[in-house]
């Protein structure tokens, strides 16, 4: 169990860390300071770095999390409700994820490829606005994870 939950925090930590650096403090620099063709260019350039953690980050989210479930709770059906929020709200973020990745990613990729800078920037536009939901939606299961289990209902 001790995998489990150090896996499990680790990818959290990474995962909604990773957003929260890169919407609170990486996305106001780069536009204070760089052009579209640049900042377009630094964003894809910082994805592709991250990205790849993000997809690590996911599994073992998943794979630890059913592994405590069922280790710990006996399953779904025997989980307390702070269980059953983290779980729903955490696969919420992970389509929001997955969306962000074959959808406005891969099209933001393929403008600056062609160097259309305002499609470019317009997908970036629509990547920024889904981390900042799935960045809010982490922040709250972190602190559901984090209290759930002291919450008496």
């Amino acid at each position: 169990m001790s995998i489990a939950i150090t896996l499990h925090v680790l990818s959290a930590v990474i995962w909604v860390g990773g957003m929260f650096f890169a919407y609170m403090a990486l996305r106001p620099a780069a536009a204070a300071l760089l052009e579209p063709p640049l900042r377009t260019t630094l964003w894809r350039d910082t994805f592709n770095r991250f990205f790849p953690w993000v997809w690590i980050a996911v599994v073992l989210l998943l794979v630890t999390g059913y592994w405590m479930i069922f280790a710990k709770f006996g399953g779904m059906g025997t989980s307390p409700l702070y269980v059953h929020v983290m779980n729903g709200l955490g696969l919420v973020m992970m389509a929001i994820y997955l969306h962000v990745f074959f959808a406005p990613f891969r099209r933001m990729k393929q403008a600056i490829a062609e160097e259309n800078w305002p499609e470019a920037g317009r997908r970036l536009g629509q990547i920024r606005m889904l981390v900042g939901v799935n960045l809010i939606i982490g922040l709250v299961v972190i602190a559901v994870a984090s209290g759930g289990a002291y919450v008496v209902i």
